[in-house]
């Protein structure tokens, strides 16, 4: 009898684990996506600053743009999910970045600013409800234990692709045009430079709504709606009575506004420092996140806690911000150390240094969300909310780098200085703040 029920057992885990990886085969592809489309901000930021002679200011709108959809599509797309469900939703927001890829045709056509920043603000805003839809799929689609392997999982995808972005564009649009880094552009050479976007980003807007028409007809399970007694004015304010989540959302702010710095204008600096391949710099940054999330997950929690870890990374955003400002651009030691033994190209200090952010960013986004959502219990859903709302961040912390390349003496390299306040209250929130629990 025991044998038998064993052997029912085990063929019922093993059904669930055939039924659940399809979908979450699927989910892993939407993350790549994800990612994919994210971090070709930092290729198309400094492709666009060279053929439109933006500012430094000007180029950080571009970011500005994609980032701040989600402080007003963040609450709504949660709203229309609820309404037509998490599988929907997903389609939904992929058929909203494909509409934004097809913005981008009349954008290079015009090469008005304006359509540009539209365009990455409608691909905000598909992302946004995307995110909002395939995140919870990670948790609720396979066994609870296992969900924090699932997440770091995901994490990987997502930053892997932003290794392959900087590369698909360089090799699709920048190769044919890397003579003219540095120089003045006629006309007819913007012309054809801002041409050169059409076609790849037609065929993206295709692919991804080929991909939105196959999610809509797939095997994906629709989960159970959450209940939506706490999403009101009573639940915010039950939330905020707690410290540990309001600097957990602060912090995750000040995050993701480094991560994007370090991602998104390394390749905007390297423009300005004459490297050819400043389209690809993107994928040095990435590189190194994704070699620290797999730090990460060796050594947490099995050698470091949470907050240890949290702590180291804030120390080295500390340290390695203070270095990159002070960095010598005539010195190649670190490429000579990190990249040549290796085959890689020869690269100033301060690139280096920017792609290193990497390693210190990665442990944050994954520390800071347990410590914040400590002790929520049945506010854990609206706790979650508020902190995806962080992702603002994105926005204005290229913002402010821009305004501090225009405004300082030192230009793009001196304007990396806006990133210390930010690791020093991560550093805040790693040693005191997740610690209090409540206001006194």
């Amino acid at each position: 009898m025991q044998q038998t029920e064993g052997a029912n057992m085990a063929s019922t885990m093993t059904q669930q684990s055939k039924s659940s990886f399809v979908p979450m085969a699927i989910v892993a592809g939407l993350f790549f996506i994800l990612g994919f489309a994210t971090w070709l901000n930092g290729s198309l930021m400094p492709y666009l600053k060279q053929i439109l002679q933006l500012t430094p200011f000007q180029a950080s709108l571009i970011l500005f743009s994609f980032y701040i959809a989600v402080t007003f599509t963040a609450l709504p797309s949660a709203w229309l999910i609820r309404k037509v469900g998490y599988k929907s939703g997903m389609a939904l927001g992929m058929v909203g970045m494909m509409i934004a890829g097809l913005l981008f045709i009349p954008a290079a056509k015009t090469q008005i600013f304006g359509l540009f920043l539209f365009a990455q603000l409608v691909m905000g805003a598909g992302q946004t409800l995307l995110q909002t839809a395939v995140n919870p799929y990670v948790v609720r689609i396979g066994p609870e234990e296992s969900a924090a392997a699932r997440v770091s999982v995901m994490g990987i995808l997502n930053k892997s692709a932003g290794v392959v972005a900087p590369m698909v564009f360089t090799a699709l649009i920048l190769d044919s045009f890397k003579d003219r880094v540095g120089t003045d552009l006629t006309q007819i050479q913007i012309e054809e430079m801002a041409n050169g976007l059409v076609f790849p980003y037609l065929g993206m807007a295709l692919f991804i709504g080929f991909l939105a028409l196959l999610v809509k007809k797939s095997p994906l399970p629709e989960l159970e709606k959450e209940d939506e007694g706490t999403g009101n004015a009573h639940g915010l304010r039950d939330a905020a009575a707690h410290p540990n989540l309001v600097f957990g959302v602060a912090a995750l702010f000040f995050y993701v506004a480094v991560e994007v710095i370090a991602g998104d204008t390394i390749g905007t600096y390297a423009l300005s420092l004459g490297i050819e391949n400043y389209a690809v710099m993107t994928s040095y940054t990435m590189a190194c996140m994704v070699l620290g999330y797999i730090i990460g997950i060796i050594t947490i929690p099995r050698f470091l806690s949470q907050p240890a870890a949290l702590t180291i990374s804030a120390v080295l955003g500390v340290i390695l911000t203070v270095l990159i400002v002070v960095a010598d651009n005539d010195s190649f030691m670190l490429a000579n150390a990190l990249l040549v033994p290796f085959g890689g190209a020869m690269l100033p200090d301060s690139l280096l240094l920017i792609a290193l952010l990497g390693l210190a960013n990665a442990i944050v986004w994954p520390a800071v969300w347990p410590l914040a959502l400590s002790g929520l219990g049945k506010l854990t859903s609206i706790g979650s909310a508020l902190l995806v709302m962080g992702i603002a961040g994105g926005a204005f912390g290229p913002l402010f780098w821009g305004l501090a390349s225009s405004a300082s003496d030192a230009g793009q390299q001196g304007a990396y200085l806006v990133m210390l306040p930010c690791y020093l209250f991560i550093l805040f929130y790693a040693v005191k703040g997740y610690k209090i629990k409540r206001w006194k």
